[in-house]
């Protein structure tokens, strides 16, 4: 069983959030935790919108929004297809 501040301390120190990571964090703040792994969470947070951490969910959705097929169909369109 992971601890938040586990999954935080990863993310830290590679700078980079996976897909994997950030579902492991919904699932362990769907629990309780203690303050430590709340402040960590925070941290994790504040890093991310400095950036010095990367989220893989944001990376997929950036490079699938700016994609040639939906700079020529809107989103909604592709997805559908």
């Amino acid at each position: 069983m992971y601890l938040i501040r586990e999954v935080v301390q990863q993310a830290l120190t590679t700078g980079y959030l996976t897909l994997a990571a950030e579902e492991q964090l919904r699932q362990l703040l769907q629990k309780r935790y203690d303050i430590e792994d709340l402040d960590a969470f925070m941290m994790l947070q504040q890093a991310a919108v400095a950036g010095r951490v990367k989220q893989e969910s944001r990376e997929l959705i950036k490079n699938n929004y700016f994609s040639c097929s939906n700079l020529c169909h809107p989103v909604w369109e592709v997805e559908a297809a």
